[in-house]
C-alpha cells in the first residue's frame, strides 16, 4: 500500500499512467524459498489497492486455471517469460477478455513470439489490433548467470502491432548467480532504461520497494522507491524527444 500511494501520487504529478503490478505468488524462483502470500489473499490485497488508489493492476498467473478468478481483480493478465509458450495457460488468460501482457522468454528470439500472439488470436479474434496482447523485453540468456539486452528486439516486436513495454529491472537480473538466488544490478537500471527509449518503447515495466535489501524477490535489481522520481524524469524527457523525431 505505501509503494502504491507514493507511486499513484508520483505518477500523477508526473502525468504518466500507472499500471500496479504485485504477484500472490512467484513460482519461477529459482529454489524453494518464499514465494508469496497465496491467490486468494493477494487478489484481496489488489482489489484495496484498485478500491483505494484507482489503479489498474496487473499480475502474474502461472496455471490456466487461476485466469478467470484473477480476471475479476486484475485489468492486465500477465504471462511469465518462462512460460511465455504455455499454450493453454495464453488461451486461458486471452479468454477472459483482459489484457494480456507476455514476456518474451529470455530464451526467444523476438519474432517467435509471433507464435504467442497466434495462439491467443485463436481465442480472441483481433486482440492484438485491439491492443489487448502486449509484448515485453526482459533480456536473453547469455551463458550462465547472465542476461543482455538486444535492443533490436524491441524493433522486431514492434513489428506484429503490440504495444512493447521494456523491462528495466528483470534485465539486470543474474540468474541463479548467489548460490540459488538471483542476483542483479541496480545501477544499470537507468542505462537501459535510457537505451530502450531511444530505440522506442510504449511503456515501462520497474521493480521498485522502500528497501531493497530487504525484497523477498529480487533483492539486487529493485530500484530503491526514493529514487524513482528522478528515474522517471529521465524517461519523460527521452521520450518526448524521441517522439518529436
Amino acid at each position: 500500500m505505501q509503494t502504491a500511494e507514493t507511486l499513484n501520487r508520483l505518477c500523477y504529478d508526473l502525468g504518466i499512467t500507472l499500471y500496479f503490478k504485485s504477484s500472490f505468488d512467484k513460482a519461477n524462483r529459482t529454489s524453494a524459498s518464499a514465494r508469496g502470500v497465496g491467490m486468494e489473499e493477494g487478489l484481496r490485497i489488489l482489489q484495496e489497492v484498485k478500491t483505494q488508489f484507482g489503479l489498474p493492476i496487473v499480475t502474474d498467473v502461472h496455471e490456466s486455471h487461476q485466469c478467470a478468478p484473477v480476471a475479476e481483480v486484475a485489468d492486465v493478465l500477465q504471462i511469465p517469460a518462462f512460460l511465455s509458450r504455455q499454450t493453454d495457460l495464453l488461451q486461458a488468460a486471452a479468454q477472459t477478455g483482459r489484457i494480456v501482457n507476455v514476456k518474451k522468454g529470455q530464451f526467444m528470439a523476438p519474432w517467435d513470439m509471433g507464435g504467442a500472439i497466434s495462439k491467443i488470436e485463436q481465442v480472441s479474434t483481433g486482440a492484438a489490433a485491439d491492443g489487448r496482447i502486449w509484448l515485453t523485453e526482459r533480456g536473453s540468456s547469455f551463458g550462465y548467470g547472465r542476461l543482455v539486452v538486444d535492443m533490436t528486439s524491441l524493433v522486431e516486436m514492434r513489428r506484429f502491432g503490440c504495444p512493447v513495454v521494456f523491462d528495466a529491472t528483470h534485465s539486470v537480473q543474474q540468474p541463479s548467480s548467489q548460490a540459488g538466488i538471483t542476483g542483479g544490478n541496480r545501477e544499470m537500471v537507468p542505462y537501459l532504461m535510457r537505451a530502450a527509449l531511444a530505440v522506442g518503447v510504449d511503456g515501462l515495466f520497474i521493480e521498485t520497494h522502500p528497501e531493497p535489501e530487504k525484497a523477498i524477490s529480487d533483492a539486487a535489481n529493485q530500484v530503491r522507491l526514493s529514487d524513482m522520481k528522478k528515474l522517471l524524469q529521465q524517461a519523460l524527457e527521452i521520450n518526448s524527444l524521441i517522439k518529436n523525431c
